[in-house]
């Protein structure tokens, strides 16, 4: 039987891909994102773990049915809004048979898929999982190759590389850009970021994600250290700025 490990399943989520969703957060990221908002999910394995009092383990090994049973409890829901469910972590494509699997139910119950991915795996685990995605929620963060390892542990070539391998297919993809203050928002970032969209094979429409400081209790709560102290939330006008730089470079940024 094919067991995955999951950490969290959000109801009635609106932000995760379109329509009322249920978020499904996998257990394990390649990456360490320093202004991660779940920096619990980055281990890989429950044998691994983030505690949180020296005895509970975060991430439950789960199989298909058991998953699919909590999916299936809202697809009234779905019905109604055109929702479905979205894969999260985490990284999803981090468990690339289990997650294949789940699709797969998914897709024989006609329940709408996306998957939200930082896209660092091998090119062949994304195009598998692509046949069987209808949304791919792809990030991008740090363009900048050497700053990109800095701030998340591990290089963007692949990234980008499986970014544009993603864009000759036929599966839509919405790009996300985590707005971080002093990173991400940079004018040499925006102005790479443009760049590497202008390149691709299609251009997707773009979403930003103000970083927001709640994370900030998550690494107290399990004894994490604080990586970005005093890093403000981006305000509504830098938000309408930055969205105004990419609209002016054709980029189609949606709300």
């Amino acid at each position: 039987m094919t067991e995955g490990i999951l950490f969290d399943v959000k109801r009635y989520a609106v932000h995760d891909g379109p329509g009322i969703r249920t978020t499904v957060f996998l257990q394990g990221c390649p990456l360490a994102c320093r202004w991660c908002h779940n920096p619990e999910s980055q281990a890989m394995s429950p044998e691994d773990p983030v505690r949180t009092d020296g005895t509970e383990a975060v991430g439950r090994r789960v199989g298909v049915e058991e998953v699919m049973a909590e999916i299936e409890r809202d697809v009234p829901f779905y019905d109604e809004s055109g929702g479905g469910v979205t894969f999260s972590g985490g990284e999803p494509l981090a468990q690339p048979e289990f997650l294949a699997a789940v699709l797969d139910h998914c897709g024989r119950h006609a329940i709408h898929r996306a998957v939200d991915t930082c896209g660092y795996a091998p090119r062949q685990t994304l195009l598998e999982i692509a046949r069987r995605t209808d949304l791919f929620l792809y990030d991008l963060k740090v363009i900048d190759p050497r700053r990109h390892a800095e701030w998340t542990g591990v290089d963007n070539e692949p990234i980008h590389a499986n970014l544009a391998a993603l864009c000759e297919t036929e599966v839509r993809i919405e790009l996300r850009m985590p707005v971080v203050p002093g990173i991400t928002d940079t004018d040499a970032n925006l102005r790479q970021l443009v760049a590497l969209v202008e390149a691709l094979p299609r251009r997707p429409p773009l979403r930003l994600l103000p970083y927001h400081r709640a994370a900030m209790d998550k690494h107290r709560r399990f004894g994490l250290h604080i990586p970005l102290p005093d890093t403000p939330e981006p305000s509504e006008e830098h938000l309408r700025e930055i969205r105004r730089i990419l609209t002016s470079s054709e980029i189609m940024v949606v709300p």
